[in-house]
């Protein structure tokens, strides 16, 4: 069955290396609190709020061993007023047999405050 994994965290600089860095740490905790192999990833999608463009988050993922195939694209969120900046978020479309009460979301750092319901 094909399941959402959600993720979000946020840096607090438009810098490269802490973009991909922040970004990797998401993406690796996504992988191993939800047992993703890269084989069952439909694709992953990252999105950033415009005030972030120094780096593609996507690159994180190549740090992954063996996620070299996995298809993987960067976007621009929609400027809502007074929504969290500095913001990085994923979609990870994965095959598993996980209920979907049982995905695990991760958000860190400031992005917490966006799903205080979900634990991460």
């Amino acid at each position: 069955m094909n399941r959402g994994i959600r993720g979000a965290t946020t840096v607090e600089v438009n810098d490269a290396e802490q973009i991909v860095t922040r970004s990797y740490e998401l993406v690796r905790d996504m992988v191993h609190q939800n047992d993703v192999k890269p084989e069952d990833v439909v694709s992953v999608f990252f999105t950033v709020t415009e005030d972030i463009n120094a780096a593609f988050p996507a690159k994180s993922l190549r740090k992954l061993e063996g996620w070299t195939y996995v298809p993987v694209m960067c976007m621009t969120e929609i400027p809502v007023p007074d929504s969290l900046g500095m913001c990085i978020r994923v979609m990870m479309t994965v095959n598993t047999s996980l209920e979907q009460d049982k995905v695990e979301h991760i958000y860190h750092h400031k992005a917490k405050a966006l799903r205080p319901d979900l634990k991460s």
